[in-house]
């Protein structure tokens, strides 16, 4: 298991193509270069690459500003559809490390 920075995590946004996809959830690091065609460079979804997504995942929100690791002021909605995210995440993308 790794230990990642927020800053250190950014070099594994899909732009080096030696270098696995890691998008992280609640902290936790999931090595996603399996889904390269989402989170790669070009992906519908490279924007959380990289980086701690949570936000943006609770909120199904694509804009740069919410892809934060802060949860404060979601819905209980919200929380539950990043849960459902996270889920999502657990069976399909294997458990790296964690956002120091």
């Amino acid at each position: 298991m790794v230990e990642l920075t927020a800053r250190q995590l950014v070099a594994y946004d899909g732009s080096d193509p030696s270098k696995p996809i890691y998008v992280a959830i609640k902290g936790k690091i999931y090595d996603v270069t399996a889904g390269r065609n989402f989170y790669g460079v070009g992906g519908d979804y490279h924007l959380f690459a990289g980086k701690d997504a949570s936000r943006a995942l609770a909120k199904m929100s694509k804009d740069e500003s919410d892809v934060v690791p802060d949860l404060d002021g979601l819905t209980e909605k919200e929380i539950g559809v990043l849960e459902d995210w996270e889920r999502k995440f657990q069976a399909k993308y294997p458990v790296v490390g964690n956002v120091a």
